[in-house]
């Protein structure tokens, strides 16, 4: 084992130190990298060297070690050939983890719904079978109460009997499919674990997307903005669906 840390600090430092003698094949694989490249590749094989040098057996990597080694492979393409003492799979595992880990921190702050607010959403929700969630979110902003999307899905009652009418929604979907549009929004985190939302407009009979948008700060303005432009010259679909809800004879 000691051999093997051995001949891995000679690697690693003859990477990081000036080269006096390169192969011609190297040579030309560096040429076509970036200076950002080359930088970082630097930084990865140093923290690698000083977990190295730490002279134990068998080295482990602290906390700080696997965030800094994440945090440094994002700056370059060629994070994969810098490893050398964890698998490339072992870095996305540790991606993973944090993300998870700066998630469950992130609802542990959020503040929790109260009784009242509780027994408003059920209250809704059976009063008015046909509100979605995102319906009941709008309704709870005109009282000055904030609450997510998907906090009320979870107050929302599961045994709620569909609206009577001579067809369900899925019959409804399929007899006009040909003109209807669906919308909705989704969240994604970037790898510095930023929310943007995407706005996806899609018609249901080919599934085709016809209007996508990304903001961090969606609005109704924003959101309005882009049917806009989903629907330009006037033109769009009879009904627009979004959240099982349902707009009429929709003009853009």
């Amino acid at each position: 084992m000691g051999k093997i840390l051995l001949w891995l600090q000679e690697r690693i430092k003859r990477w990081i130190k000036p080269a006096t003698s390169v192969s011609i094949i190297g040579t030309l694989s560096d040429l076509t990298r970036s200076r950002t490249d080359l930088f970082v590749e630097n930084a990865l094989l140093r923290q690698q060297l000083i977990v190295l040098n730490r002279q134990i057996k068998r080295p482990q990597l602290t906390n700080f070690d696997r965030f800094r080694l994440v945090f440094l492979s994002h700056f370059t393409t060629f994070w994969k050939q810098a490893l050398h003492i964890v698998q490339p799979d072992t870095l996305l595992r540790w991606h993973r983890e944090l993300f998870q880990f700066y998630s469950r921190r992130k609802s542990q702050g959020t503040p929790k719904i109260n009784a009242e607010t509780i027994k408003l959403i059920e209250k809704m929700a059976k009063e008015n079978q046909l509100w979605g969630a995102e319906r009941i979110r709008g309704e709870l902003l005109k009282l000055g109460i904030e609450v997510s999307k998907r906090s009320i899905q979870i107050y929302m009652p599961k045994d709620r009997k569909a609206h009577s009418s001579g067809q369900n929604w899925a019959t409804f979907l399929k007899n006009q499919a040909s003109n209807a549009w669906a919308c909705d929004f989704t969240v994604v985190n970037d790898w510095l674990f930023r929310q943007w939302h995407i706005f996806v407009v899609m018609e249901i009979e080919t599934r085709r997307i016809v209007h996508s948008g990304v903001t961090k700060y969606p609005t109704d303005e924003w959101t309005a903005q882009q049917l806009r432009e989903a629907t330009p010259w006037g033109k769009g679909p009879k009904y627009l669906i979004h959240d099982r809800m349902m707009t009429s004879t929709y003009n853009g």
